[in-house]
């Protein structure tokens, strides 16, 4: 099975841009897309075979996801049960009878790091959510995590460092997530491949020059390591100043 994950910031302008015939050509059973910024409903996504699912935020125009899957799932929830944190559309979670799909858009420490106390926050309650989920069984989660974990994530470490993505507190995070039982796949994969990016500046001809982030991810349960096959990055694939990013698995069915 193939798993896809994709900021495509803005859906309706990447539709515009060849959304769909980007993600067609990909063959996935799974799209997850984060930062929709729409309601279902302000633009027709003409996904044939695909069950479509839906978490907008509050305030029009902002963050959101949506997932696209070609099998039902068992069931279907979105956020992640705590009013604070489920205004933005963040979050949807899929069961499936193997596992649990989450796909999240973390929030952004953003300029001035005038956010990081509430991304902090954020993040040990969707840690404790993703671990009452792997209690269960396992979990796969995708999206826009924000974060590039280590210096071999991003292009210029040093000048970039306690930027926001780039913080100390935010990577002890993530290390704190995989410390919990869960692996980077593509790391897992690719352990010490550089140059290897998902989101590139608008400025400075950053995508050109491959001045780029790792901030896309798929993370998973350590117990499904024995399953994934692969881990992909698609930089070839505009729209968005995000690429998407894929994973293969050995599940014969969800």
């Amino acid at each position: 099975m193939r798993f896809i994950s994709w900021n495509v910031n803005g859906l309706r302008a990447c539709l515009k841009k060849g959304f769909l015939d980007s993600v067609g050509g990909l063959g996935a059973d799974i799209i997850c897309v984060q930062e929709t910024k729409m309601q279902r409903g302000q633009a027709e996504v003409e996904l044939d075979g695909y069950l479509q699912y839906w978490n907008s935020a509050t305030k029009k125009g902002y963050s959101g996801t949506a997932v696209f899957s070609r099998v039902k799932p068992l069931g279907a929830s979105y956020g992640i049960g705590v009013k604070e944190h489920d205004q933005e559309g963040r979050v949807i979670t899929l069961e499936f009878a193997e596992l649990f799909l989450v796909n999240v858009y973390t929030p952004n420490a953003r300029q001035n790091l005038v956010r990081l106390d509430y991304r902090m926050c954020w993040e040990d309650v969707f840690r404790d959510y993703l671990l009452k989920l792997d209690r269960v069984k396992p979990v796969i989660i995708c999206g826009d995590l924000n974060v590039a974990h280590n210096e071999i994530d991003l292009c210029h470490p040093e000048s970039n460092h306690g930027n926001p993505g780039f913080t100390d507190d935010e990577r002890n995070k993530m290390t704190k997530l995989l410390k919990a039982g869960f692996v980077d796949a593509f790391r897992f994969f690719y352990p010490n491949d550089a140059g290897k990016y998902t989101w590139w500046s608008f400025r400075s001809n950053a995508r050109a020059n491959n001045t780029g982030w790792r901030i896309d991810y798929f993370i998973v349960s350590q117990c499904l390591t024995d399953k994934i096959t692969n881990a992909l990055i698609y930089p070839e694939i505009y729209g968005s100043d995000h690429c998407p990013v894929g994973l293969e698995i050995n599940l014969p069915k969800l």
